[in-house]
């Protein structure tokens, strides 16, 4: 028998706050020693077969102001675009990653190897990397896609149910120069970066 709910009120969402670091990342946020290492350091290990890359960026609020407290947590395939656990996957690839923007400057860095193709049960997606953003102020950790400017994203099927094509852009790291990569984040305005319902 289910139970009628409705004589209980819904508990105030919370924002991440200012010190989600130190529950999730106390070693970046200065607090040694609560283990050995930080959980999700990185998402490869030495190795790790395929093109070594560093993603750099910030995430912007609706004023323009990069915000210094967001932690990011990012999902990739391997180089052959297999995850974690399936059977030809790349054994030094976790493909896991928790990182923050720094406290001064707010640019994230993520160092990682360019993931390949992946197919999955919508198709192949073209090489991606999935994040989630969680700061002061937003209420709910926001998910969105990392593609690459360099390769072939005109048949991926996450891309091609964009409606407004101009917003497909806020979705690309554009090539800095060989192994670097900038992917912005913005929360509001009009270069909002595009946000997936997951």
């Amino acid at each position: 028998m289910t139970q009628e709910l409705e004589w209980l009120e819904e508990t105030p969402s919370q924002t991440a706050g200012p010190f989600v670091h130190i529950g999730c990342i106390p070693t970046f946020a200065g607090i040694a020693g609560v283990y050995p290492e930080d959980l999700g350091k990185s998402p490869i290990n030495d190795g790790a077969a395929g093109e070594c890359i560093t993603i750099t960026g910030s995430v912007f609020d609706g004023t323009g102001w990069a915000l210094r407290d967001a932690m990011l947590e990012s999902w990739q395939p391997d180089a052959k675009g297999y995850f974690a656990g399936q059977v030809d996957a790349d054994p030094k690839v976790s493909g896991f990653c928790r990182f923050a923007a720094d406290a001064g400057t707010g640019e994230y860095s993520l160092k990682t190897i360019k993931p390949g193709a992946a197919t999955m049960r919508t198709g192949v997606h073209a090489p991606h990397i999935s994040l989630w953003i969680v700061a002061r102020g937003i209420n709910i950790g926001l998910s969105t896609r990392v593609y690459f400017e360099d390769e072939y994203n005109d048949a991926d099927p996450l891309l091609a149910r964009i409606e407004q094509r101009h917003r497909v852009d806020t979705l690309i790291a554009k090539k800095v120069k060989t192994g670097e990569y900038r992917f912005d984040i913005h929360l509001q305005g009009d270069n909002e970066t595009v946000f997936l319902d997951l």
